[in-house]
């Protein structure tokens, strides 16, 4: 058995959410079902929501290639050779993650609503008051759903209906920040994302109409030679009858395809924030960023839309307008994305990039 670090449970300490990490009782976390490997976490993570996970996980990533320190997702312990343990690391009990209550939808195609913690057999349970039952099965049913999921759900039902895998309608998932900001309703009016390749500081890779949240902090920050993700996005408000638009500039550091990263927003004042303010607020809380990569300004409307001028005229300035501008428009299927970031950006453009690399996520249906 291993005998966890110290070091890594004082790191923890500070670790801002709104859960628990447990650093003592953690004997249960180093077991499983296969009951062949018994690893001992450094701590236990109880998440009260998805936005803990990711503040764990991106504590994790920050922690740099030269820490051993891993997170392992546990949901009943059903594993068999310490997949769901983590050797120093965290366990993460999704059973603790509050989620949405079972809730059995009827219809000529009726479908159950269950959070990635619930089991299964308490899923049944709730159908089974509706007359319902899901088509496949595991044959042991006291596993939480996202656990057999992970695994596809196979059983003796599989051959007529597939395994429950193939029986899900939708999935909820913490995924790339850009899709999901132009999937809600409510969000950003403008949202952009761009890639910077083998770039060392942040301050000369922005727009000068952008200034940091922290720049202390920002001018201090060192890409390491990793591919920067970026996020642009604007929100429209009307202040004293003049259209003045709230510009945000986030920063996402990764290897493709992992994306882990959060942050907050500060209050601008001990008064109420205005309902825009709130809104940004609100959409940044759900993304996972680098806080001191935090860049905003305040622009009026035409200022924004006519941004792109400014860079003209100082490119002219510099004798750098009239030169041969090679340009490639590419639609990418979403299915792919990550294959040809992993490839394009991570294999071919380092040693040869010096344009602009922007991302437009966009909706089938628009």
């Amino acid at each position: 058995m291993h005998v966890s670090d110290p070091s890594v449970a004082s790191s923890l300490e500070s670790l801002r959410i709104d859960g628990n990490l447990s650093f003592h009782d953690v004997s249960l976390a180093a077991r499983d079902f296969g009951n062949r490997y018994r690893l001992l976490p450094s701590a236990v993570l109880h998440p009260s929501s998805a936005a803990d996970v990711a503040a764990t996980v991106r504590h994790v990533f920050r922690m740099g290639s030269g820490s051993k320190l891993t997170v392992a997702a546990r949901g009943h312990g059903h594993s068999l050779q310490g997949q769901a343990q983590a050797d120093g690391g965290i366990v993460v009990r999704m059973e603790k993650l509050p989620g949405c209550e079972t809730k059995v939808h009827d219809g000529e195609q009726p479908y159950v609503d269950a959070s990635g913690g619930a089991l299964w057999f308490n899923v049944l349970l709730e159908c089974l008051k509706h007359g319902l039952a899901p088509k496949s099965w595991t044959d042991y049913l006291h596993l939480t759903v996202g656990g057999t999921l992970s695994n596809a759900g196979i059983s003796g039902q599989a051959f007529r209906h597939g395994p429950q895998i193939s029986n899900v309608h939708l999935l909820e998932i913490v995924t790339e920040d850009q899709e999901m900001l132009i999937a809600l309703k409510e969000t950003f009016d403008y949202i952009e994302g761009f890639v910077i390749i083998n770039r060392t500081g942040l301050l000369n890779n922005w727009r000068s109409s952008f200034n940091p949240e922290n720049p202390v902090q920002a001018s201090k920050f060192d890409s390491d030679g990793r591919i920067l993700f970026c996020l642009e996005m604007t929100k429209n408000f009307d202040q004293d009858n003049a259209e003045i638009m709230n510009q945000v500039k986030l920063l996402h550091t990764t290897s493709p395809p992992m994306h882990v990263r959060i942050g907050s927003f500060p209050q601008v004042s001990c008064r109420p924030p205005p309902l825009w303010l709130q809104q940004v607020e609100a959409l940044l809380s759900k993304l996972r960023y680098i806080p001191s990569t935090l860049f905003q300004s305040e622009v009026s409307y035409l200022e924004f839309l006519d941004r792109v001028h400014v860079s003209e005229v100082k490119l002219r300035s510099k004798g750098l307008w009239e030169v041969p501008h090679p340009w490639l428009n590419l639609l990418i299927p979403r299915t792919r994305i990550r294959d040809f970031a992993a490839e394009i950006f991570g294999k071919i453009l380092p040693d040869s990039n010096n344009g602009p690399i922007l991302l437009y996520p966009l909706n089938k249906s628009k």
